[in-house]
């Protein structure tokens, strides 16, 4: 072991203890000089603290979507030269809104496409389904065809499901040239029959297809009639107007009597239709395009099974059947954010080809 000299390792440190006093008493001197006269200051921040970023602002909340003006009404041309009314309702001047594909709207039996699909509660506009879709990007159009709302009669006097397909499909050329992509298709009740008639003679007329409130049982046939003399031209009732609403609780009374209200102004007289028997040729198997059947669960005219055999017949891989609970026939109106969310929840997904 090598012994440990003492003496010598004092002496080393004493070199070193000397040599570094003068660079210690002058940072020491500095230091005092650099601190404030006070002596119960804070301690200085840390390099770490100092540097630390400032928080960002709260973040602002989105802004109300603007709402769009009222339903703007076009004429198109049917193939026979008749004057259809189409109603159209685009998306507001809003930058901040995605640009989506339009889409079509097809009324019922009794009334015409503004007091279905624009209905609107002094200025609570939440029952527009057309106001809820323009706020969404989606161009909105809404047709009326012969006979209802702003589309006269023919010389004949008579709807017929043959020339209302054929006039839908002249509807939805226009809206292809106007928007420049096929538009998606919704029927609405017996609007649902022509428009599943349309796309199955018109397979590239539309993007998609809704079929809402189905009311047909597709094992029934239709007798063949040819009806006798004038169509009837009888006046629709308040009556009428209110027998879509059955679920209680599901629509104010305020909405009920804004909708008779619209509904007899626009139609106040019942359309007549006649060569039901068309109909027949309603075929699943025929329908090539994406499909959503939707409905009310106490809808007392789309019956479930009614529902059940058109879903099951269908052969194209892309469709959808979704229930809409606490709602009947009119479940846009009495559901409207669930009927919108099952909507839209068939449509954001599919990109157009």
């Amino acid at each position: 072991m090598v012994p440990l000299d003492l003496a010598g390792f004092w002496r080393e440190c004493g070199v070193v203890l000397r040599s570094l006093r003068i660079p210690l008493l002058l940072a020491c001197a500095l230091a005092a000089c650099s601190r404030p006269a006070t002596t119960d200051c804070p301690p200085t921040a840390t390099a770490t603290e100092a540097a630390a970023p400032t928080p960002p602002p709260a973040p602002e909340e989105e802004p109300e979507p603007l709402p769009p003006a009222q339903v703007e009404a076009l004429t198109v041309a049917a193939d026979d030269g008749h004057e259809l009314r189409l109603w159209a309702l685009l998306p507001p001047a809003d930058a901040s809104l995605a640009k989506h594909r339009p889409i079509v709207l097809v009324h019922g039996r009794t009334w015409s496409a503004v007091p279905d699909f624009d209905l609107r509660v002094d200025d609570d506009l939440s029952l527009s389904l057309m106001h809820a879709l323009a706020t969404r990007g989606i161009p909105a159009y809404a047709i009326d065809l012969r006979g209802y709302g702003g589309t006269p009669r023919d010389a004949s006097g008579w709807a017929e499901p043959d020339r209302a397909a054929e006039d839908l499909a002249a509807a939805l050329a226009y809206v292809q040239t106007a928007q420049g992509e096929a538009p998606d298709l919704l029927g609405w009740s017996l609007g649902s029959l022509i428009a599943q008639l349309t796309v199955q003679r018109h397979p590239q007329a539309a993007h998609s297809l809704i079929l809402y409130g189905y009311p047909r049982d597709l094992d029934l046939r239709t007798p063949i009639a040819k009806p006798d003399g004038e169509p009837a031209r009888q006046a629709n009732t308040e009556a009428a107007a209110r027998s879509d609403f059955v679920t209680e609780g599901t629509i104010s009374e305020a909405a009920i009597a804004a909708y008779v209200s619209a509904s007899l102004a626009a139609d106040p007289v019942r359309t007549d239709w006649r060569a039901m028997h068309q109909f027949d040729a309603l075929d699943p198997e025929q329908v090539e395009i994406p499909t959503l059947v939707i409905h009310g669960i106490g809808d007392p005219i789309a019956k479930q099974l009614w529902q059940a055999k058109l879903f099951t017949r269908m052969t194209v891989p892309d469709r959808q059947w979704v229930v809409i609970p606490n709602a009947d026939h009119a479940a846009h109106l009495e559901q409207p954010e669930r009927f919108m969310r099952a909507l839209l929840g068939f449509l954001e997904p599919r990109p157009s080809p």
